[in-house]
């Protein structure tokens, strides 16, 4: 028995999707128009130098106030690094990252000295250090793009093979949907909190796009299965898309909610370094398992329904 009608609600599934990827767009356009690129990238991407470094509030009075990014700026206008990107991180913002120019030995170590002067002693042991030459963050944006491609490629040819092709055509929409959205997300962090995208964040779009696939294809193979007759009518390609969410929901939501509980651990808990990675597979996720449940199905049914019409010659 049918207990919810997802397609009776479609063209509001599909105006909430519409909203979100128009949104999504809007802020990476704000942000090329802003710095210059649709997403913060971070040196992994365009080579440079990056300092995270903490109070030791071991030190008596070291971490009596907190730190603000205009005490930073100043040291490094100081250090004649002013178009550097300054971000204050940790709980009680006792931490700051740091992104300039590829610095060496010398102007690391003069940078590190002029901050503990103006601001105070830094933990050694949270200390962390990292230069990229540019073109070896070209290298790994041009490979990141690439199997993002490659990705999409293969989704393509395994739904067309072990579907039809328009079944392949509503995933592909879908993931584009998917990953749309945890850009644009990731837009408006960059533009409001100067948060960053680097490898971990293609890895965290590659792995929305394999949940979503796997999601989506759970719900067409019942499709399928379902409707062996390739002559529908309307009617029944409704109750038949409607029969198939029913039977894989509790499927998609227990799957859903229990991959989605370990990430709030890692966000919540993880640290810095795993932080947003968790955060954009969260977003993914949630956005996955929307797009498989409320858009890929009712798309395909669209558009199975609307082919119908087209073949039954007109009276």
């Amino acid at each position: 028995m049918i207990h919810f009608s997802v397609v009776k609600w479609e063209k509001l599934w599909w105006s909430v999707s519409a909203i979100l990827c128009v949104l999504s767009v809007v802020a990476m356009v704000v942000s090329y128009s802003v710095i210059g690129t649709p997403l913060r990238p971070s040196i992994d991407f365009v080579g440079g130098t990056r300092l995270q470094l903490e109070l030791d509030c071991n030190v008596p009075g070291n971490c009596d106030r907190t730190l603000t990014a205009n005490q930073v700026r100043q040291v490094l206008e100081d250090q004649n690094l002013a178009n550097s990107s300054i971000q204050i991180v940790g709980e009680a913002q006792q931490g700051l990252s740091i992104r300039t120019q590829t610095l060496d030995v010398e102007s690391r170590t003069s940078l590190e000295e002029a901050l503990i002067r103006e601001i105070g002693e830094f933990d050694p042991e949270t200390a962390q250090i990292d230069t990229v030459g540019p073109s070896i963050g070209q290298e790994l944006f041009t490979s990141g793009i690439l199997a993002l491609l490659v990705s999409f490629f293969g989704i393509v040819v395994y739904l067309s093979v072990r579907f039809k092709t328009d079944y392949a055509i509503f995933a592909i929409i879908a993931l584009l949907h998917d990953a749309l959205i945890a850009t644009g997300f990731f837009a408006v962090l960059g533009l409001v909190n100067g948060v960053e995208v680097d490898t971990l964040f293609l890895v965290a779009v590659l792995t929305i796009i394999g949940f979503s696939v796997n999601d989506t294809v759970v719900i067409y193979d019942r499709i399928r299965e379902i409707s062996k007759d390739e002559h529908l009518d309307t009617q029944t390609m409704n109750e038949t898309v409607d029969i198939a969410v029913n039977q894989t929901l509790t499927r998609s939501i227990n799957t859903s909610v229990t991959t989605l509980l370990p990430l709030v651990g890692i966000f919540l808990f993880g640290g810095e370094t795993l932080k947003y990675f968790a955060l954009a597979l969260i977003i993914g996720f949630v956005a996955g398992s929307y797009s498989s449940i409320f858009v890929a199905s009712t798309l395909l049914g669209w558009w199975r329904k609307m082919t119908r019409k087209k073949a039954i010659p007109a009276s």
